[in-house]
């Protein structure tokens, strides 16, 4: 488990398996997000089996499973809505994390600046500069700051 830092208090990852929530747990995460949909890849935990465990661990659960590139704004408002209502430091993951990363980007681009974002994302390890004409277009300008869940 190599878990990234997007904000305070939330985290993407690759790949969990139930066994790494007890792990998670001990290191401190309240919750995790699932992000990755059932059945694409042979061998990969269910969304069931990783809430069995998390709540198993006394960790919140959230699945909000998307296919790669298939965000929608609905997928992107549970997202935010999981950020607010989920315990915190939350660990979000997907295969790789990037899908945790783009809705998390994707979220945090109707306030803050798209660039300050993709660079946040950078930072952490995910390039997400491809989805930038998206972000632009939801941006919604203000005065506002990166919003830290």
């Amino acid at each position: 488990m190599k878990p990234a830092e997007l904000a305070d208090g939330l985290y993407a990852s690759p790949q969990l398996s139930p066994n790494d929530i007890e792990e998670a747990r001990r290191l401190g995460y309240r919750s995790i997000i699932a992000n990755r949909p059932d059945g694409e890849e042979a061998g990969q935990p269910t969304i069931a089996s990783m809430q069995q465990a998390a709540t198993a661990a006394g960790l919140g659960f959230a699945a909000i499973p998307i296919a790669l590139g298939q965000a929608t704004e609905h997928d992107i408002d549970l997202f935010e809505q999981a950020l607010d209502a989920l315990p915190k430091p939350i660990l979000a993951y997907c295969r790789t994390g990037t899908r945790a990363a783009t809705l998390w980007a994707l979220s945090q681009c109707r306030v803050s600046d798209p660039d300050d974002v993709i660079a946040t994302a950078a930072a952490a390890g995910y390039d997400l500069s491809r989805l930038r004409p998206d972000m632009v277009r939801r941006h919604v300008p203000s005065s506002a700051t990166l919003r830290k869940p």
